[in-house]
């Protein structure tokens, strides 16, 4: 633009006396203004609206305040991890998960850990790991024999997410203990009815403990998931067609099992990885040498140590 009015500038001055050069310098004028109004710098206060070029979106800053108040927030929120994590015994703040995924990775029965017809009918996958790169773990919790109120106050004021496998013949004593679980925005998922050796039954009596158990999820919690662990990672062909008929389209087992007092690995490098499903179970005193609380610190000192997340296992199924 400066090259146009320059050259129209030096038209207006060529080879004319004085009363040319003004009328030139009016016509140079009348030109910038021209040349001011379509490149949008009109003068501020003329109450001319210019409209942006297109495809562009006029900025619009948010208030100091607003961003004081969104860094007070954040800052708060972190004092309380600080003070939450000092206040359960671990020296370490436990790393934040990144958000769920808005593409869901693909889910499919491990190498070896299919049955036959696994692909042809469609059946719930075997997996121990979730396909990923991020450093996250996911927590999962097996048949609710422990209901330790500690447990509930420590996950909750850590911001720690879990998923929880519930046999009906240890938790029907206080159904209300998981619902305060779940309100709390846990998953409760299906461990059958009374934890048998599934591949010990015959079709049918499969079919009952993993059905049963989706009749009472439903009416104790109010749907019946669709997310199923065979009690001991035990399982058959059977047991699949009937989780599958039973409405369930995912079968997770685990990668590594963490107790009171010692880790339990299932790959020959005893190491963590991206992705991986953990196990423990709702135990205390009487089984272990501590508590549920005792259990979750060890978990959370390792994989915060080791650089890992914990995420929500739903959000990647």
């Amino acid at each position: 633009m400066r090259v146009v009015v320059q050259n129209d500038i030096n038209r207006a001055y060529g080879g004319r006396g004085t009363r040319g050069r003004r009328a030139g310098v009016h016509g140079a004028l009348a030109v910038l203004a021209l040349a001011a109004v379509v490149s949008g710098c009109t003068q501020s206060g003329s109450g001319t609206a210019v409209s942006p070029a297109h495809g562009a979106q006029p900025l619009h800053a948010p208030p100091a305040r607003a961003l004081d108040s969104y860094a007070s927030k954040l800052r708060a929120a972190h004092a309380a991890r600080v003070a939450a994590a000092k206040r359960w015994g671990l020296a370490k703040v436990p790393l934040q998960a990144p958000p769920a995924p808005a593409r869901k990775p693909e889910i499919t029965a491990r190498q070896g850990f299919e049955v036959d017809d696994q692909e042809e009918l469609n059946l719930p996958p075997v997996f121990t790991t979730i396909p990923t790169k991020k450093k996250i773990v996911f927590l999962t919790i097996d048949d609710g024999e422990n209901k330790d109120p500690a447990f509930l106050r420590m996950m909750s004021d850590l911001k720690i997410p879990y998923t929880a496998f519930l046999s009906n013949y240890l938790i029907k004593d206080d159904y209300g203990y998981f619902r305060k679980m779940q309100a709390q925005g846990h998953t409760v998922n299906n461990h059958t009815l009374t934890h048998p050796y599934l591949p010990g039954l015959d079709y049918a009596e499969q079919k009952r403990e993993i059905c049963g158990m989706q009749a009472i999820m439903k009416k104790q919690f109010g749907k019946a998931p669709t997310v199923f662990r065979p009690p001991y990672g035990n399982y058959n062909h059977d047991t699949l067609v009937a989780a599958k008929s039973c409405g369930i389209k995912y079968a997770p087992i685990w990668d590594e099992e963490v107790f009171v007092d010692h880790w339990e690995y299932r790959e020959d490098d005893r190491e963590l990885h991206p992705g991986d499903i953990v196990l423990t179970h709702f135990r205390g005193r009487e089984d272990w040498k501590g508590t549920m609380v005792d259990d979750m610190r060890r978990f959370l000192r390792k994989v915060t140590a080791d650089g890992y997340a914990v995420a929500r296992l739903e959000d990647y199924l």
